[in-house]
């Protein structure tokens, strides 16, 4: 691209109007299905068209966001969409889910496709698999340093990938892509467009303090730092709020649009029409201090203030474009206005036929004042020129009535142009139903060493260990009650340091171990590229049937599906479920323990307003926590209930804060069937489809 594009969200037409009426150059929106944010007001496919003409019209690009999970039963849906979508002539589409993606790459394969930042890309080994998977672009995650986004940014101008990057707009306390609270406490999946945001509810690790919100983040702002994520080499600039209003969009717009230009924005501004206590740069500058908030009375009452002012901004069309004209009047024949824009579209009209003049007769600075008459247009008038063969007069009322059917055309002929065309390929079939599994098969994911002595009688049982990266060299050196063949190393969910990574993946190698669980996609492409043998995770959200053939085509032998998968997914990878532990509800580079109370007072746990415990834990792959994990109250407990694996290829024990005496409980009652006390609160998993 050869201008940083400024993107905006469009939640309703008027936001849109909004966007690029005061300088968006390219638009992303969902349609009523398969949109990361269901609750706004979104665009049915008559909506869609009006927004892609409005946009074509300013050169703008329009993407449409479908970024949501997608089942099995409703891919008829998908493909109703992808129908729109080649019908209006769409510029991209954002994706979440990999299944569709393939999907789309096979039945439109014209249409741009972006990776979207619920894929998790955070580091070089992402935009390597985003590239071989047919991304043209990826929207980096933003919990990003400006040195990891630098990294990012290399990597993709080596492969030839766009970057995306947030700019201005809303934090989600998790690590985006990562979250399955909104899901798991109230059965309304963020993975699906329904998130219930209880992260913005109280939750405290301070008894003392019962109120606060230690889940809630400030709203992000990278506008006074523009110049540097251009830098970069970051392609896109994104402005996060499909759920805020149009003056939101309008404020933001104006503000990094100003930014762009070298002048000072103005930040009262922004922060007045939304903010939640002021905005954050932590995570680009890399000092995580000061960045939670909550939105606060004083910032609803702000807004009253700049509202009106910042209607006035998208109340007339911007003029985007300069219209020359030529008229053309000739004795006995319809007048004729041929009007040229900067791009070089082309249109003629025909108006009246000329009479002689018997008075004034219509000369060239009559027709300039007339053609300057654009009013509500796009266009700026240009030059003027004319052919006038003798005394004529044309009307006024004639002239303008040329000048509106010329400037119409234009539109036209600009919409036209600057619309993709697409054509529809065949659509892909579902795979074959995958085959029966025989006798279970159990695997034991631990979080540390002292977990392992609780498998000890267990251990020719386990298919598998599954074993985090940073315990590797002290289970290697020590007692191995399960043999490395059958151990399968777990990486970070979040690379703050790929090098390191890699580094200590190639050190285990050395060691004996050759299996890697992959949980997003940096970790499938290092795997590979280590030639290590591929097993799939919980983040990687499997939950159809083209997303399996996606990652058995990717190299994985095997993978979780999603806990909020309806029905497994058939196909030739075989898949597996989640059938004990505490769910992960999220994956945060912010502690909120640490952020109240400190290491030194951690009690592993953050309480809700219902008193509920939420089992709280960081991962240190440095001497510093790289990141926090939050670990749902309520642990899955399907002992008595075999029946509800029974179609998994192999079902995932995950452990948290288990006792070595616990550990063998649970073991018994899962591979022998013996009686055990379930958890004094327990789940029996989440599979809603909202």
């Amino acid at each position: 691209m050869s201008r940083i594009e400024l993107l905006a969200p469009a939640g309703s037409m008027e936001a849109l109007t909004a966007a690029l009426r005061c300088g968006a150059d390219a638009v992303y929106a969902g349609a009523e299905q398969f949109s990361a944010r269901a609750n706004a007001v979104n665009f049915d496919s008559d909506g869609l068209a009006e927004a892609a003409r409005r946009c074509h019209l300013y050169g703008a690009k329009l993407y449409l966001a479908v970024n949501t999970l997608i089942f099995d039963t409703e891919l008829s849906a998908l493909d109703a969409l992808l129908q729109t979508a080649a019908d209006i002539g769409a510029d991209g589409c954002i994706v979440q889910d990999p299944g569709a993606a393939k999907y789309i790459a096979q039945r439109l394969p014209t249409l741009r496709l972006h990776a979207s930042t619920q894929m998790t890309i955070h580091s070089p080994a992402g935009v390597r698999f985003a590239k071989q998977a047919g991304f043209c672009r990826i929207v980096a995650a933003r919990e990003l340093s400006g040195k990891q986004l630098a990294a990012v940014c290399a990597e993709a101008e080596r492969c030839g990938v766009e970057v995306e990057a947030f700019v201005h707009g809303a934090h989600c306390m998790s690590v985006s892509g990562q979250c399955w609270m909104s899901a798991a406490m109230g059965g309304r999946s963020a993975n699906r467009g329904c998130c219930a945001q209880p992260c913005r509810l109280p939750f405290t690790a301070d008894p003392a303090r019962k109120d606060a919100c230690a889940l809630s983040l400030k709203d992000m702002s990278l506008v006074t730092h523009l110049a540097e994520i251009t830098a970069l080499g970051v392609t896109s600039l994104k402005i996060e709020g499909r759920m805020k209003r149009p003056e939101y969009v309008a404020a933001a717009v104006t503000a990094c649009r100003t930014a762009l230009s070298g002048q000072q924005p103005d930040l009262h501004e922004l922060r007045a029409v939304f903010s939640r206590s002021g905005f954050t740069d932590g995570y680009f500058t890399g000092i995580r201090k000061e960045m939670f908030g909550t939105r606060q009375k004083e910032d609803v009452t702000a807004a009253q203030d700049v509202l009106q002012q910042l209607r006035e901004k998208y109340r007339k069309p911007r003029k985007c474009a300069v219209l020359n004209a030529h008229f053309t009047l000739t004795p006995d024949a319809p007048a004729a206005l041929t009007v040229t824009d900067d791009a070089g579209h082309s249109v003629t009209v025909t108006g009246d036929v000329p009479q002689t003049a018997q008075n004034r007769p219509t000369d060239l600075p009559m027709l300039q004042k007339q053609f300057d008459r654009l009013g509500d247009t796009v266009y700026t008038a240009g030059q003027v020129t004319a052919e006038i063969e003798g005394r004529l007069m044309l009307p006024a009322a004639s002239l303008n009535a040329m000048r509106r059917d010329a400037a119409e055309q234009a539109d036209a002929a600009r919409i036209c142009a600057n619309t993709p065309a697409h054509r529809l390929q065949s659509p892909l079939s579902l795979p074959e139903q995958q085959k029966k599994h025989g006798a279970a098969i159990f695997r034991v994911q631990v979080r540390n060493t002292e977990q392992i002595a609780g498998l000890a009688d267990f251990a020719d049982e386990i298919d598998a260990l599954l074993l985090p990266l940073q315990l590797a060299e002290r289970y290697a050196a020590g007692e191995q009650p399960v043999p490395l063949a059958k151990c399968i190393l777990v990486p970070p969910r979040f690379y703050c340091d790929e090098d390191t990574v890699l580094h200590m993946l190639k050190e285990a190698q050395a060691r004996g171990f050759s299996r890697i669980l992959c949980q997003h996609a940096a970790d499938v492409q290092l795997g590979k590229e280590l030639g290590m043998t591929l097993h799939g995770g919980l983040g990687l959200h499997i939950t159809n049937s083209h997303a399996a053939a996606f990652y058995a085509q990717a190299g994985l032998t095997d993978a979780l599906c999603s806990p909020e998968a309806p029905a497994m997914p058939c196909g030739a990878l075989p898949l597996g479920r989640m059938i004990y532990g505490r769910l992960p509800l999220m994956l945060t580079r912010n502690c909120p323990v640490q952020a109240q109370v400190g290491c030194a007072k951690c009690r592993h746990q953050l309480t809700d307003r219902k008193g509920a415990e939420v089992y709280t834990d960081c991962t240190r792959i440095t001497e510093k926590p790289d990141y926090a994990e939050l670990f749902n109250a309520a642990p899955i407990w399907l002992a008595d209930q075999p029946q509800r694996f029974a179609d998994a290829a192999f079902g995932l024990l995950l452990l948290t804060d288990e006792s070595a005496a616990r550990i063998k409980e649970v073991l018994s009652a899962y591979l022998h069937g013996t009686a055990a006390l379930p958890p004094l609160r327990f789940t029996r998993g989440i599979r809603a489809a909202d």
